[in-house]
């Protein structure tokens, strides 16, 4: 009789194979990546919410003192992953074996790490004269042993390209955690509500995953050929922690020279300026990534695919992060209040780095898909040392300083050297990325210098909510009108509005016609 063929479960390797997604990667690649923004765009809707009510239940010094924390954990955070997410999901072929090792090994370190963390909470105290952090850090241990029970079936899931359950569960993740934070808050837990938010989005999210990708780790093995991975997964982590230490040292000094209070209003404004990134270039890489890695032994295919993205980023975020920019004292006031006013000034340089920093997000892609994480690593030495040391230029000044000396350091020294350094070798050269982006730094330039002048002329006579509808009517209004004026603008607004109405078009699996 012939035999049965054994159910999935039974052949763990099934979950790894990715020869069945090349013929379909376009569709798929289109639906995971409209499926990742939409789930943003959920979570965005979440966020601000949460933070407008929030806000108000709480105080700067509550944001601050978990600031102070988070700063570190976050740190810590990194260590849990170990760059072997990433390991799953760029290489061609991997198996069983060899992810079961890497989750043991990640969940190895999340723990040891915690334990470290949970050691060194009497010490963060002290540094920051602050004897609440004692049991805050205590309690963010617990994250990082959650976050690194999830990691390798996050990967998995991304493998696949399985970006609209992945969506769904982080939604729901985070609205299950929002929502005990909140009610925590009207309670009376006052800072530890923030924390409760994070504890329980995490678990919501592990259950999530664990619960959607059925594979299950088998035991590590030694020889299962995992060294290579780990090296692509070590390089990768050394610069995720010289990016971490660069992107919260400026959380450290502040809180440390300034105060809980002027940390408060700093990190609700860094959180604003990274909403339209996080929205965005997060969830568009998560699908970018895996895509690419498939097909990154095509040149002309992987070109036109990589620019095709990069201006079509460039196109939604720019004139976005400029209105942000021009708009920064009604943004403010509308979505935290009028006690929060003194962070509009922060926001609004904060804003004018992220012109620059959206036109440059896609940069990462070409280290990972390419597998160039040393020379990522190499550039982590470069541009971290840069970071902190306009951090600790403009200290003085207070956060705003931190701000001002951040914005113009990153637009005049590091961005050019980071386009010099990627474009050295591989398939992207750094003419090929100027080439790209300059138009868009135009396009943000004129955006925020005509919402600014209309801000100018409307603040004495229009309330705070008023005048953001107008300027956002106006802003789509300056876009139609350089839609009209430049046909490689129009050309990706209405690729894009084609992608919504009909499901598909051109992705990253199969080159656009007329693609840069």
């Amino acid at each position: 009789m012939p035999t049965a063929p054994a159910p999935e479960a039974s052949r763990p390797d099934t979950f790894f194979d990715t020869e069945h997604l090349k013929s379909d990667l376009k569709r798929r690649s289109v639906r995971g990546g409209a499926a990742t923004v939409l789930g943003q765009g959920a979570s965005f809707v979440i966020r601000t919410a949460s933070t407008m009510v929030l806000a108000r239940l709480l105080t700067p010094a509550d944001f601050g003192l978990i600031a102070m924390v988070t700063a570190i954990t976050g740190f810590a955070a990194v260590f849990k992953d170990l760059g072997f997410s990433m390991a799953t999901v760029q290489r061609a072929e991997v198996n069983h074996r060899q992810v079961s090792t890497l989750f043991w090994l990640n969940v190895a370190f999340s723990s040891l790490i915690a334990l470290v963390l949970a050691g060194c909470a009497p010490v963060i105290s002290w540094f920051y004269s602050e004897p609440r952090l004692t049991w805050v850090t205590l309690a963010m241990a617990v994250h990082l042993v959650l976050g690194g029970l999830a990691v390798q079936h996050q990967a998995v899931l991304q493998r696949q390209i399985r970006f609209i359950t992945l969506a769904v569960v982080q939604v729901l993740a985070m609205l299950i955690g929002v929502v005990a934070g909140i009610i925590a808050a009207l309670y009376g837990a006052g800072y530890w509500a923030l924390v409760i938010l994070q504890l329980v989005a995490a678990a919501a999210m592990v259950l999530g995953v664990w619960g959607t990708c059925k594979w299950r780790p088998g035991r590590p093995v030694r020889g299962s050929g995992v060294r290579s991975m780990v090296k692509f997964g070590g390089n990768l982590t050394g610069f995720n922690i010289l990016n971490y230490f660069s992107r919260n040292a400026d959380n450290v000094l502040i809180g440390r020279v300034w105060g809980a209070v002027e940390l408060g209003l700093y990190a609700k404004a860094y959180g604003l300026f990274m909403l339209p990134i996080r929205q965005l270039t997060y969830p568009i890489s998560a699908v970018a990534i895996p895509a690419l890695s498939r097909i990154q032994g095509d040149r002309a295919r992987y070109r036109r695919a990589f620019f095709s993205v990069q201006e079509k980023l460039c196109v939604v975020m720019v004139p976005l992060i400029a209105f942000l920019a021009a708009t920064s004292d009604w943004v403010i006031e509308v979505l935290l209040g009028p006690a929060w006013l003194p962070a509009s000034q922060i926001l609004r340089w904060l804003s004018i780095a992220g012109l620059v920093q959206a036109v440059i997000s896609t940069v990462g892609w070409l280290f990972v898909t390419q597998d160039r994480t040393k020379d990522m690593l190499r550039w982590g030495v470069i541009g971290s040392s840069l970071t902190i040391a306009s951090f600790v230029l403009g200290l003085r000044w207070g956060a705003l300083g931190v701000a001002i000396s951040y914005s113009l350091s990153g637009t005049l020294i590091r961005t050019p050297l980071l386009i010099w350094f990627v474009g050295r070798k591989g398939m992207i050269s750094a003419r090929d990325l100027y080439r790209c982006i300059v138009p868009y730094l135009g396009l943000g330039v004129a955006v925020g210098g005509v919402i600014s002048l209309l801000v100018t002329v409307l603040s004495p006579y229009l309330a705070p909510w008023q005048g953001l509808c107008v300027a956002a009517v106006v802003h789509l209004l300056l876009l139609l009108v350089f839609a009209l004026l430049f046909k490689r603008l129009r050309h990706h607004l209405l690729e894009m509005l084609s992608w919504v109405r009909s499901g598909g078009g051109p992705g990253l699996g199969q080159p656009a016609e007329g693609a840069a």
